[in-house]
């Protein structure tokens, strides 16, 4: 299993600062989520048409990869349907450029008196839409488990119907476990576990409005559980770690939180 961390981690750090801490750390790669307060990664510095190149040998100078572009597509709203559509195909375009396996996309919410069946259908056909344009292109597309869709059975009725090889899950641990009607991790991969492609590891202590985002190995998610079935069930993917600094900006500085999560999975072997 391979180590990244997400940039949502360092909000105010360069690109080059980026590449060069990552490498530095020891981490196996970068998850994009924005850079210097610019989310649509696509109009990024680094990742315009005129910089690609030079981002790609900076990358491989620094063995480094391109774990997966985070989106801000959710497809639960009909009237921000086509834009995040678009997005998607935007972000698939540019993680065929990078060479990153994943895109990361939301369901995202299930209002009180919605139509549930409806939203499913149409996060359904996004997926599959996206799917079918990425599969070309040697990407996926994952939803991730967030939201009301950190609920397994929400995410298995949208997988359900899909057809494309190229949908999967993005496993937020934290999320079916805090959010997700309290569901395990054993039962959370139990459901998911033959569709999850990519993992995202995080600690935070507490529930509900009590929930406080800690340090890996300060709070009670059960991170070594959670490792323990990637590990008996062959998984060979990412642990990225999403260190949500630029959402939550009074928790610990990257200088401090990076290097604590390379030790924690060290120290779990």
């Amino acid at each position: 299993m391979k180590t990244a961390f997400t940039t949502l981690a360092c909000p105010a750090w360069s690109w080059d600062r980026i590449v060069n801490e990552a490498a530095r750390l020891g981490y196996d790669g970068i998850e994009l989520r924005g850079l210097e307060g610019e989310l649509y990664l696509p109009k990024c510095p680094p990742f315009r048409p005129d910089a690609i190149e030079h981002t790609l040998r900076q990358l491989e100078d620094n063995r480094l990869e391109i774990c997966c572009i985070d989106t801000s597509c959710a497809f639960h709203d009909p009237n921000r349907y086509e834009a995040a559509i678009e997005e998607g195909v935007a972000s698939i375009d540019l993680a065929h450029t990078l060479n990153a396996p994943f895109i990361r996309v939301f369901g995202d919410a299930i209002p009180v008196g919605a139509n549930k069946t409806a939203i499913i259908n149409r996060v359904s056909a996004a997926l599959e839409l996206l799917g079918n344009y990425a599969a070309d292109k040697g990407v996926q597309v994952l939803l991730e488990t967030h939201g009301d869709f950190s609920a397994s059975a929400n995410v298995l009725a949208v997988l359900d119907r899909t057809s494309s090889p190229a949908v999967g899950v993005l496993w937020d641990v934290n999320n079916p476990y805090k959010h997700g009607r309290g569901e395990s991790v054993e039962e959370t991969f139990r459901q998911l576990g033959p569709f999850i492609k990519h993992t995202h590891l995080k600690d935070s202590f507490g529930r509900g409005k009590e929930e406080a985002i800690r340090l890996p190995g300060e709070g009670d998610l059960p991170l070594a559980d959670c490792l323990s079935i990637l590990k008996r069930n062959g998984y060979d993917g990412w642990l990225s770690f999403e260190w949500e600094k630029k959402w939550h900006p009074h928790i610990e500085e990257p200088e401090a939180a990076l290097p604590v999560y390379i030790r924690f999975i060290q120290s779990l072997g």
